[in-house]
């Protein structure tokens, strides 16, 4: 398996957030993204065909199931869920855990604006039931075909191609990425027993 283009030596920064804690405004700005670990059945179903992908020592980045773009400086989100892509709040997570990841490294303010426009001209999407159906089948199969539905989309889809409007190139179709994919990506891992959980990470690609 090919692992993700790295477009360079950059640095990304992301902290994790539990259960009743929230991101502070002042650590956030719109173009930012959340991966989150939820306990639904759904998300369950989500992280094991995500085992299929990724195994050893990056089976790390399954714990995540679901991914969100943060567009406001005041932690609205548009994100793509059962219903669709829509707008929600950052405040809906509180009682999830959740890593927030910061794309400094990759996006000026121009960026940013890009990648917030592209995600406001996905609202009213469809959620992408068959993607992620296309998605299992290969890989069960091991197959490289994959098909793209209009005006449906994934939840890490929706983050992944709005960041294309910055500097991040992913290797992989942005249509096909998973939530472990984005971790992998940005190097976001669990937090180490060894090290506070509230404590900002660090990761160099």
């Amino acid at each position: 398996m090919k692992k993700l283009e790295k477009p360079g030596a950059r640095y990304s920064t992301y902290k994790r957030y539990g259960p009743g804690e929230s991101a502070p405004p002042d650590s956030f700005k719109p173009g930012d993204f959340i991966l989150s670990h939820e306990k639904s059945w759904v998300h369950g179903l989500i992280r094991c065909g995500q085992s299929l992908r990724y195994r050893g020592k990056n089976r790390k980045h399954n714990r995540w199931s679901h991914a969100a773009l943060i567009v406001t400086t005041n932690g609205g989100l548009i994100e793509a869920v059962g219903k669709g892509v829509r707008r929600s709040h950052l405040d809906k997570y509180r009682d999830i855990e959740y890593h927030l990841v910061n794309i400094d490294a990759y996006a000026d303010e121009r960026d940013r604006e890009q990648i917030v426009k592209f995600a406001e001209s996905c609202l009213r999407h469809s959620y992408g039931y068959l993607t992620l159906a296309s998605i299992s089948i290969n890989l069960l199969l091991g197959s490289r075909i994959n098909f793209i539905f209009e005006r449906q989309i994934i939840c890490s889809a929706l983050v992944a191609r709005a960041l294309e409007r910055s500097d991040i190139i992913f290797e992989k179709s942005p249509h096909h990425l998973l939530p472990a994919d984005l971790a992998h990506f940005f190097r976001v891992t669990p937090p180490d027993k060894s090290v506070p959980k509230r404590e900002q990470q660090k990761a160099k690609f």
